[in-house]
């Protein structure tokens, strides 16, 4: 940043970045990267993979360069209690041929082969750069297949160049909306449930918070899109209410399902103790049930109660430590905030990929004075603010994590590719337990010294 250049970068995002406690003008956000900033923010069609993939009995075919495959190739670690057909990643390969005289018949070609040999009962094609570029009518393509096959053949219009990965998660919003259109009508008679939107079953937390609500005695109808198939998909609109954990991915699906099916819904969240008690009240007030409410008040007590003891055994260690945050949605890095709060750790700087502006005022509120708030940031922007907030701790993706190894920082995978369960009371104990071990490791004494 001590270019002429990252200078000038860098007061291009002037709007982009605040500090709490400094007279700024209101956070910019919701826009396109400044260019040449190499923005963490991924793409259209990464945004929309990331939301669907975790549908488990559907083939996920992306019709472009083998790369676009190989970047998103298992990139959610969502686990599935029944098919694994999500788990490959297929492409149509294009070459220059393909981009010189177009690649529909290929396309055509590789549906119908992949049909023949899984028997899906849905396959989503996912247009990329180079696909939108030639102008392939993925429409028609899928269309045609449909017809031949008597299954859902859906494309998913994710041409990076149509914006960015917000974009991406609007138009998997829309496919999930033209699944459940397609769906059986009138759906059969059955017991109202509520859909719970936002959750990808990472480490199986879908599993972690459906145990939750069996014991309240709440049914789950359908996850958007964890361990879920085309079926549960199809059965949602029958749903009295949605909750909704991630709202970045899925706020714009609850609120189309609001407008078609009459169907409300409101936010939770299940990162940390206070918050995962908070959404269970919240949820069993909406279903006005007293035998709900007082079985969940039941559930809380016996489950705050095993996991305080851990929480305090490590606020002690933690107490005075600093956390910079940088995450996909601005709902969790409001959670991860009040979660830090918990462990007794301050977070001195926090950014998010695809917040809102009510998002960003809400985060504004809960920091302490000093706090860095970042919109989109790019990897120089975080070197430069967790070097001077003197950050012991970044919380991030796989992309942040080599950054945070080379500053000497201790590092945790708050992603999609994560391997362990951090939603509910277990999964607030998993994370102070990775909060302690990761920051307080001898190892970054050692590296610090070394330079």
């Amino acid at each position: 940043m001590k270019t002429d250049r990252g200078e000038t970068l860098l007061k291009a995002r002037t709007g982009f970045i605040r500090t709490k406690g400094e007279r700024m003008p209101t956070q910019s956000c919701e826009a396109d990267s400044v260019s040449g900033s190499v923005s963490q923010r991924a793409c259209v069609y990464c945004g929309a993979r990331v939301v669907l993939n975790p549908i488990t009995d559907a083939v996920h075919l992306v019709h472009g360069p083998i790369g676009c495959a190989s970047y998103t190739f298992d990139i959610r670690g969502s686990l599935s209690s029944g098919a694994e057909l999500y788990r490959y990643s297929f492409s149509t390969d294009l070459k220059e041929q393909d981009i010189i005289f177009g690649g529909e018949r290929k396309l055509a070609a590789a549906i119908d082969e992949l049909v023949q040999k899984y028997h899906p009962p849905l396959v989503l094609v996912y247009s990329t750069c180079v696909a939108g570029v030639i102008g392939d009518d993925l429409e028609a393509v899928c269309r045609a297949a449909a017809q031949r096959h008597g299954i859902a053949v859906l494309p998913v219009e994710s041409s990076g160049f149509a914006g960015n990965k917000s974009e991406g998660y609007r138009v998997a919003c829309e496919v999930l909306m033209r699944l459940m259109e397609a769906g059986n009508s009138p759906l059969p008679a059955m017991e109202p449930g509520i859909n719970y939107l936002g959750d990808y079953n990472l480490a199986g937390e879908l599993w972690i918070i459906g145990g939750y609500l069996r014991r309240m005695g709440v049914k789950l109808n359908a996850a958007f899109t964890g361990d879920s198939s085309l079926k549960a998909l199809q059965t949602a609109p029958a749903a009295a209410f949605n909750i909704v954990q991630c709202a970045g991915s899925m706020g714009y699906l609850a609120k189309r399902m609001q407008e078609r099916y009459g169907i409300p819904f409101f936010h939770v969240s299940f990162l940390g103790l206070q918050d995962s008690a908070d959404s269970l009240r919240l949820i069993a007030s909406a279903t006005g049930d007293e035998e709900v409410m007082a079985r969940t008040e039941e559930l809380i007590a016996e489950e705050a109660g095993q996991a305080e003891p851990f929480i305090q055994a490590y606020r002690d260690k933690l107490s005075g430590k600093k956390a910079a945050v940088y995450v996909g949605g601005g709902f969790k890095a409001i959670s991860l905030i009040k979660q830090f709060r918990e462990l007794g750790v301050e977070v001195v700087m926090i950014g998010t990929q695809t917040g809102r502006k009510e998002e960003y005022d809400e985060i504004h509120n809960l920091v302490e004075d000093g706090t860095v708030i970042l919109d989109d940031a790019n990897p120089a922007e975080l070197e430069r603010f967790m070097s001077r907030q003197g950050a012991d701790l970044l919380v991030g993706g796989v992309k942040e994590r080599p950054l945070a190894y080379k500053l000497g920082v201790a590092f945790i995978d708050h992603n999609h590719d994560r391997k362990h369960p951090l939603s509910g009371f277990e999964g607030a104990v998993h994370f102070a337990r990775e909060v302690y071990h990761t920051v307080c490791s001898p190892v970054w004494k050692y590296v610090k010294q070394g330079g």
